[in-house]
């Protein structure tokens, strides 16, 4: 046996371990793949169950905010009023 004759046995012999290599990987990575696609959906429901309580949340948040805003004029007004009195008493 010359190298001419064992060299394409050896490439060939290579090229089918690296082919079932190649083919082991791809189930393992379709297998993983299909593990990440259920995690997601299951986040994805979690996610989509709270969307209804960041919606209540922002609904108070912003009546929170709004009352806040009134009252907060309502006393800036008594104050001007109470100052403008000073003042008037004063001139």
């Amino acid at each position: 046996m010359t190298v001419s004759e064992v060299l394409p046995v050896v490439l060939y012999i290579l090229g089918a371990i690296l082919l079932v290599a190649l083919i082991v990987l791809t189930v393992k990575l379709i297998i993983t793949m299909n593990k990440i696609e259920k995690v997601v959906d299951n986040i994805t429901v979690k996610v989509k169950t709270l969307d209804g309580v960041f919606e209540i949340v922002g609904s108070v948040t912003g009546k929170f905010t709004f009352i806040a805003d009134r009252i907060i004029e309502y006393v800036s007004l008594l104050v001007e009023k109470i100052f403008k009195r000073k003042e008037n008493k004063n001139e």
